[in-house]
């Protein structure tokens, strides 16, 4: 399997639960400040003050890879215009999908991609903040594999590897640690693609101890972390009706998608320029772009600074479509 290019920004999806619900407000204005300070006010009139050796760093040639094997992950806040697309969604008083719409239920990927649309980028971010917003739990009792006393003649594969759950997926760290080496010797880890690095990293180094204290501690990113490698192990293994839930329950969650939520922002180091990044229905969308040389440098090269930015970010979205559209293809191949 080739390498994955996976990035992560720190701290800049934050959660608060009890905040007042709406619509992300838009960047009014960005600007450098003293002692690596980015200052960002909002249409709603909240202001933040970042500390720029805190944010992510990239450089013009980081995440570029022609070989259509690679996906760039932000985790950026979700724009106006796609949670309007998903609060015209109709859903049932159950919070069921809305059956006439096209929505394939066969495999979790499908079914959240005929909902929210893009890419694999899309599906990753959404799962984790539904996650994170607890719209989504884990124990959820549709979740929850029914007991039975039933096996089947000859035994299956699945069933020998599943038959110690209690839900459609792996639900302690120790039956999720097992699953991944079972799939990682297999070479049978595509449900995972996407998925940054470092929450794959923080799920292996986690025991189910630690886990509970995580969870006791209300650590929340960090149990959403875990949380979404353990739901994308189970995945192939969900039914339609577990599928549709977490289709309904992601769709809830991006419609209640919160007001305060901090923008998030990336440093291009080798255009001295600070960009507001957010997800819409077609990729990375930018926002703003500060640069901190802005007063010394001529319009001209500013202006030149701006299209290669725009011209990065158009090939990660092109780039990552193409994986998607790539993945999912192979996906589906193997589950004929």
């Amino acid at each position: 399997m080739k390498r994955t290019i996976l990035l992560s920004i720190i701290g800049l999806l934050a959660i608060t639960t009890h905040a007042q619900q709406g619509l992300q407000p838009t960047i009014t204005a960005m600007r450098w400040g003293a002692d690596y300070k980015l200052h960002v006010k909002l249409a709603n009139d909240s202001d933040y003050v970042m500390d720029v050796r805190g944010l992510y760093h990239t450089g013009k040639n980081l995440f570029i890879d022609s070989t259509d094997n690679s996906t760039t992950y932000y985790p950026v806040t979700l724009d106006q215009e796609f949670i309007d697309y998903i609060k015209g969604k109709r859903l049932y008083e159950d919070e069921k999908v809305d059956s006439t719409s096209k929505t394939s239920n066969k495999t979790l990927w499908s079914a959240l991609h005929a909902n929210i649309g893009g890419g694999y980028i899309h599906f990753i971010n959404c799962l984790i903040y539904s996650l994170e917003s607890q719209n989504l739990r884990m124990n959820d009792p549709i979740l929850r594999r029914p007991v039975t006393k039933w096996r089947p003649k000859p035994m299956t594969k699945s069933y020998k590897r599943t038959r110690k759950w209690t839900y459609y997926y792996p639900n302690t760290q120790q039956l999720a640690h097992k699953e991944y080496k079972l799939r990682n010797r297999e070479n049978d880890l595509n449900d995972l693609h996407g998925v940054p690095q470092p929450f794959i990293d923080l799920f292996l180094s986690t025991s189910q101890r630690e886990y509970e204290r995580l969870v006791a501690a209300r650590r929340v990113r960090e149990v959403a972390q875990i949380d979404l490698v353990r739901l994308l192990l189970g995945a192939k293994y969900l039914g339609e009706d577990q599928i549709r839930h977490i289709s309904s329950r992601v769709l809830i969650a991006i419609q209640k998608y919160n007001v305060n939520t901090m923008p998030s922002v990336i440093i291009f180091d080798d255009y001295n320029a600070a960009v507001a990044l957010s997800l819409g229905m077609n990729g990375y969308k930018i926002e703003k772009i500060v640069y901190s040389d802005g007063e010394v440098v001529s319009g001209a090269e500013l202006d030149g600074r701006t299209e290669l930015i725009e011209a990065l970010i158009k090939r990660v979205n092109e780039a990552n479509e193409r994986v998607f559209r790539k993945k999912l293809r192979i996906y589906y191949q193997k589950k004929r």
